[in-house]
């Protein structure tokens, strides 16, 4: 297998590694891999696995990551590799996001090999405005993802990852003039979902979050709503005020709904109803939120967004679609007020 060596690790005594990507902090013995599935140290030192090797590549619209606030209408060239550094039980896209694990001599042949001039010169082709980098998780391919944006940024194109937050204090820092927004998911307010569910901590995508904020990226929070795991009003609450108040009241706050899958197709919860989506958007908006939208649910007004200063309709959108958009200049013609959001 090609491999490509990684950055943000450090060798430790024995020939083992600390992988320095992500809040797990992987120690890799020779010969082994980290949690993600594909970083490998070899003869001690750090290896990615799947540089370059692309399982999807798909000009997607931006409303697609979710990202309401953050070039509306456009297009992103959305790309993933293999790997995550989760194991959600109710994964979405587990046939990719858990192939190492499953079937860990698969990344050899998982992708076409790609280079980060491809990605740019195809997300300028498509005539897309960014690039995402989706599906999977992109920390765990960090270095091809890395070598992209700079390449992205010379062709004026912008940069959104869509993650889990997971990432280390030293990623944010190298992530730093390279990303310009995220989507983050914030799953639940509990520890103990995270560390079941997951395999993971809630304290590091909290703290992810207050850091994305603070380097100034955009930053838009989605939610899956799993009946009786994740949709107790008290934990929403939490949830929604945490945005609010660590992160600003203009932060979008996506709440979608779940569908059962991987594990959770045998035995999960059956799909999120959309009374439960009102509940946690009424709850959201309680909590002060400007800004809360339904998922998967394509037609419902929970979708379009509304100036919270007099109310008038600003976008339209039926699912990933906008069906009109009123902002003049990223401001309201009712009122004048100022929305957050990157709209150029």
């Amino acid at each position: 297998m090609k491999m490509h060596e990684a950055r943000l690790y450090e060798p430790l005594d024995g020939g083992k590694i600390r992988c320095r990507l992500c809040a797990h902090t992987c120690v890799i013995a020779p010969g082994k891999r980290g949690i993600c599935g594909v970083r490998e140290n070899h003869e001690g030192r750090l290896y990615t696995l799947v540089y370059g090797k692309l399982v999807a590549a798909n000009a997607d619209p931006i409303e697609k990551k979710p990202l309401f606030h953050f070039q509306p209408g456009s297009r992103s060239f959305s790309i993933a590799t293999a790997g995550c550094n989760f194991r959600c039980r109710f994964c979405q896209n587990w046939e990719i996001s858990q192939l190492p694990r499953h079937d860990p001599g698969a990344l050899a042949t998982s992708g076409p090999e790609t280079t980060p001039a491809q990605v740019v010169e195809a997300a300028a082709a498509s005539g897309c405005r960014s690039i995402s980098y989706t599906y999977t998780e992109p920390t765990v391919f960090f270095e091809f993802a890395a070598d992209t944006m700079s390449l992205a940024h010379s062709r004026g194109l912008k940069n959104v990852f869509v993650t889990n937050g997971y990432q280390s204090p030293e990623c944010l820092e190298a992530l730093e003039g390279l990303l310009d927004g995220a989507n983050v998911d914030l799953k639940a307010m509990s520890d103990e979902f995270y560390r079941h569910e997951c395999g993971a901590k809630l304290a590091p995508v909290l703290s992810t979050l207050k850091a994305m904020k603070a380097m100034g990226l955009w930053v838009e929070v989605t939610t899956l709503l799993i009946p009786g795991r994740n949709d107790d009003p008290a934990q929403l609450s939490e949830l929604a005020g945490f945005i609010a108040t660590e992160l600003g009241r203009d932060v979008p706050w996506h709440v979608s709904a779940y569908t059962p899958r991987y594990e959770y197709s045998r035995t999960g919860p059956p799909p999120t109803s959309v009374e439960t989506l009102e509940q946690a958007a009424e709850i959201g908006r309680a909590q002060g939120l400007e800004f809360v939208y339904l998922g998967n649910v394509p037609g419902h007004g929970w979708e379009n967004t509304y100036c919270p200063g007099c109310g008038r309709l600003l976008i339209e959108r039926r699912g990933f679609y906008i069906i009109s958009n009123d902002l003049e200049a990223g401001r309201c013609p009712g009122c004048h007020r100022a929305i957050a959001g990157v709209w150029e």
